[in-house]
């Protein structure tokens, strides 16, 4: 299977709904809950790619586009789009929809990047 093959088969899609629970007292998502969102379909698009045990290295660029309020939906995509000998970055997005509505914009968006390690979890080569 070629690399972008292995990108296109890694491409990773969740949705949410965002309830009362995962909001502040602005009715909308928490960043460090929508971070954490990412970081779960980041990961997941990583360990698809590699089939390797990965770590999170790094977040980066992340832009809050649009506040997520209470009573939508989410929906994260994570992609690889970087690859090295040892890491790889994934772009994650994330979309909030109406619940009763076609209307769909995206949110935010950032950048992670994982290493590969082995089981005394030191880095090693991502297996190509």
């Amino acid at each position: 299977m070629t690399i972008n093959e292995r990108i296109r088969q890694s491409e990773t899609h969740i949705f949410k709904a965002v309830f009362p629970n995962t909001t502040n007292h602005y009715d909308t998502l928490f960043g460090g809950t929508a971070l954490q969102l990412m970081d779960e379909v980041a990961f997941i698009t990583a360990t698809r790619f590699t089939r390797q045990r990965v770590v999170t290295v790094s977040s980066e660029k992340i832009d809050f586009k649009k506040p997520i309020p209470a009573g939508t939906i989410v929906e994260l995509i994570g992609k690889v789009i970087h690859l090295g000998n040892k890491s790889l970055k994934v772009g994650v997005e994330m979309y909030v929809e109406q619940m009763y509505s076609e209307h769909r914009e995206r949110a935010i968006n950032g950048e992670f990047t994982f290493v590969a390690i082995d089981k005394n979890k030191k880095p090693i080569a991502i297996t190509r």
